[in-house]
């Protein structure tokens, strides 16, 4: 019988020590690595192909919720969290596993039971994790970076350092200083996310930070153009544009 392939991500040497301690006890697992952080964790995940991740949530470069956000295939994952309150809820709601840090042995028996009869069956817990996720989305923090997966890197976003945004089709490409990059949410998620201090939606495909509008032009009775000050073009709809004048005149 082959053994479950295990992948750890956790920021905290000894969190990984005591876990990688539990888990050679098992004789179904085989450790197949271990990372320091999520940009680490999603390249091990797509070189290793593990069955089982160990996921920490409170990681410095990327949290666990943003790692999870480029991964398009996931693998079964348990979470861990030291205090998270709101993770904790959404866990529970959504029927996915996570330890409480500091865990004992025996709760980690349980979430590795519970993540083979997962992985034996076939189902995993993919769908768990979408509604996770969404879940995790209907949070009202406004966002101060994007993480998005370009090529094999990633890369963080400052929002400060965003352009504008357009919607195409499931995705949101997101224009900034280094260039266009693809994201994997809504414009409705981006309008609930982003500063409304700064970011205004000019066009039911297009989000524009305030900062870079550089011009306003009107092209027919009820036709409208933004030009930014990286010299985009882009039309302004007409619902756009009486939002805009009252963004404007605050």
């Amino acid at each position: 019988m082959n053994k479950i392939k295990v992948l750890i991500i956790d920021d905290e040497q000894l969190a990984r020590d005591l876990l990688k301690n539990y888990l050679s006890k098992d004789s179904r697992l085989e450790i197949v690595g271990e990372c320091s952080n999520g940009f680490e964790g999603v390249l091990a995940i797509q070189e290793l192909k593990p069955d089982l991740v160990f996921l920490d949530i409170q990681m410095p470069k990327i949290t666990g919720f943003e790692m999870l956000e480029l991964l398009t295939d996931p693998p079964v994952i348990i979470f861990s969290t030291a205090y998270e309150e709101f993770a904790i809820r959404a866990f529970e709601a959504n029927a996915v596993d996570y330890l409480l840090k500091p865990y004992p042995f025996e709760r980690v028996q349980v979430a590795i039971e519970k993540a083979l009869k997962q992985i034996h069956s076939g189902a995993g817990n993919k769908e768990e994790l979408e509604n996770l996720s969404q879940m995790h989305d209907e949070n009202s923090e406004l966002l101060t970076r994007i993480v998005v997966k370009s090529g094999s890197k990633i890369k963080i976003i400052p929002v400060e350092t965003v352009d504008y945004l357009e919607s195409e089709d499931d995705f949101v490409m997101i224009y900034c200083k280094e260039g266009h990059f693809l994201k994997q949410k809504t414009m409705k998620y981006f309008e609930n996310h982003l500063d409304p201090k700064k970011f205004i939606r000019i066009h039911r495909s297009c989000l524009v930070n305030s900062a870079q509008i550089a011009e306003i032009q009107q092209y027919g009775k009820e036709s409208w153009m933004l030009l930014t000050k990286n010299g985009a073009k882009l039309k302004i709809s007409k619902s756009g544009y009486l939002a805009l004048k009252v963004f404007l005149a605050t």
